[in-house]
């Protein structure tokens, strides 16, 4: 019987998510993917497997998953309440699922999007290269209750390992460079930009974040001549009301609204996971900084199978304790001292 796991129940915005579909602007598409891709790094280190699988990304609502055959989950990004079988589990985590048993996750406590990783990742169809659905595009469909998630071959048996992680779920600092039309906002916009504590929109989805804010909006000199040209995730366009909009992964490939700046992709996430009302703050780096930036991110995720850990557990919460060796090295008491 091929392995799987069956939805019991779900969130309207629960989808099949991996790194998205890359070198597709020409031709009219995004990359999509997982809104937090750091998240689904940190799942692969847990489970000890290609970063390129993919996994559930859930929009802020859980659900309740029943495995079809024994297999192991790793839980990362926005942190919901999570239990098997009425006991609970740690998030940032590895564990076992045995077939039959039904992991129930509640809603996310901080953040957007959470991630449940399979051993073995999600056999889902490729389609361009890719798992990943992509709405906009109406590339696939959201997952639905009674749908059974076909689940690859597992090499691998560990479980019980976790992951420490910096807070990404509560806004902060976004770091951006000057973009095709910086130039085009005068000195004091550009300082506006920055000195303005911006939260997140609730008007906002896959395709992007709306900055609300207090005070002028901001315009561009011409803003009103520029012709519709290429734009990439991370654009901050400024609308024609003169809200900065922050583009994502599902973003359109073209666009016409000026762009004041970009985000660098490493903080990408800390966009995508804020929730509305979260305060961020842009900060203007140099090119130079943003190459260095992106380079030690991509170190930091090359490390990241390295920075996992046991997870500890308290003997009163396991259930089969007598199955684990409890004592070992049992000596006499009369051997000499070495």
């Amino acid at each position: 019987m091929s392995r799987a796991m069956l939805i019991h129940r779900c969130g309207p915005g629960t989808t099949v998510q991996d790194q998205g579909r890359l070198g597709h602007l020409d031709e009219g598409m995004s990359p999509g993917g997982a809104a937090d891709i750091l998240a689904l790094h940190e799942g692969a280190a847990l489970l000890g497997q290609s970063p390129d699988y993919a996994a559930l990304e859930l929009a802020g609502l859980g659900g309740i998953f029943e495995a079809q055959d024994t297999i192991r989950i790793a839980l990362t990004g926005a942190p919901m309440p999570a239990s098997i079988e009425g006991e609970a589990i740690v998030w940032n985590a590895s564990h076992m699922l045995h077939r039959g048993q039904k992991l129930t996750l509640g809603n996310a406590k901080r953040g957007n999007y959470s991630y449940l990783h399979l051993g073995g990742g999600i056999a889902t169809p490729l389609f361009i290269g890719s798992r990943s659905v992509h709405l906009v595009a109406h590339i696939g469909k959201p997952v639905a209750e009674g749908d059974e998630i076909p689940i690859g071959r597992d090499s691998d048996a560990e479980t019980g390992c976790t992951l420490d992680i910096p807070d990404r779920f509560t806004g902060g600092t976004i770091r951006i460079i000057t973009s095709v039309q910086t130039s085009q906002f005068d000195a004091d916009t550009l300082a506006r930009l920055e000195s303005t504590t911006f939260t997140r929109d609730p008007r906002g989805n896959r395709m992007g974040a709306r900055m609300a804010f207090e005070g002028a909006p901001f315009a561009a000199a011409g803003q009103l001549n520029i012709l519709s040209e290429m734009v990439v995730p991370g654009d901050i366009q400024v609308t024609g009301d003169g809200t900065p909009f922050v583009l994502l992964g599902e973003c359109q490939t073209t666009g016409g609204y000026p762009r004041i700046a970009t985000v660098i992709p490493t903080d990408i996430p800390l966009v995508a996971q804020a929730r509305a009302g979260d305060p961020l703050r842009f900060q203007f780096i140099s090119r130079d900084q943003a190459l260095a930036i992106y380079a030690a991110g991509q170190a930091h995720l090359t490390a990241l199978p390295r920075a996992i850990r046991p997870l500890v557990r308290n003997p009163h919460d396991i259930r089969d304790l007598l199955s684990y060796q409890l004592i070992s090295g049992v000596i006499a008491g009369n051997e000499e001292p070495k």
